[in-house]
């Protein structure tokens, strides 16, 4: 009967903090079939101790094999797993986004009318979609409206369009939801995803600016670029598409 390696394994537990990392690291290494000696540093003096002893400046720390593999990070690195480094970017939240918005969209529709793909169902998801992204940038306005300025057009000119806008995409995408108000969403949804595609264009592919979006708030690593654009055409055909409809009803 072979024997399980052991991975060994150092991390806070104390009675006010328990590293969440050093739990992360625990729940890896037994995924990888590992038996863990799982040390536990109960107070700061300790932690200190250690820190000190090794040479290391963070915890947890993991040791495999009587070699220092490192913290949490480097555990992933060690298993050939992708760790962000800092300051890189992705697409991956507006992605995720907008795949639980459209599946929103999709099981209302189902819901309501038995189908999950229909006119209506479209319109949801630009409703559901211009409603969650005003709300993320909400979190936090100060932030969101500081990264705006970096490159929309019109927050330059005028510093409160980058405190407006949250509301106005938000007021669309709630009208656009319920249906009602056309007059009012199509206008504002035109107007916004006008100016943010000509700011985004201007800033990438004129200027060849490297920055981030504040689509989804100030606080993301999203970069401005082809999802960025993207995003703004698709509200402006998602106001011409609700006009049209509006006009042939």
């Amino acid at each position: 009967m072979s024997r399980r390696p052991v991975a060994i394994l150092y991390r806070m537990v104390m009675p006010e903090h328990v590293c969440p990392y050093g739990l992360k690291a625990l729940d890896l290494l037994r995924r990888k079939g590992f038996e863990v000696e799982d040390h536990h540093l109960t107070d700061r003096a300790r932690t200190d101790a250690f820190k000190a002893g090794h040479g290391v400046k963070t915890t947890p720390q993991v040791f495999i094999a009587g070699e220092r593999i490192g913290g949490y990070d480097d555990l992933r690195r060690h298993f050939g797993s992708r760790v962000a480094e800092p300051g890189t970017t992705s697409y991956r939240p507006v992605a995720a986004l907008f795949a639980i918005t459209a599946l929103l969209a999709m099981a209302v529709s189902l819901g309501t009318l038995g189908a999950p793909f229909t006119p209506q169902a479209l319109q949801w998801l630009g409703g559901f979609s211009m409603a969650t992204l005003a709300l993320l940038k909400l979190q936090n306005i100060e932030t969101f409206s500081t990264m705006f300025l970096n490159y929309d057009l019109l927050a330059r000119r005028w510093v409160r369009y980058g405190y407006v806008y949250p509301f106005a995409e938000a007021l669309a995408g709630v009208l656009m939801t319920a249906g009602v108000l056309d007059w009012l969403s199509i206008p504002i949804a035109l107007f916004i995803g006008i100016i943010g595609a000509a700011s985004v264009f201007k800033a990438v592919y004129v200027d060849r600016r490297e920055l981030k979006c504040a689509c989804v708030g100030g606080s993301a690593d999203v970069p401005l670029g082809f999802v960025s654009l993207t995003e703004n055409l698709g509200m402006i055909a998602m106001a011409v598409w609700m006009l049209v409809r509006s006009g042939s009803m």
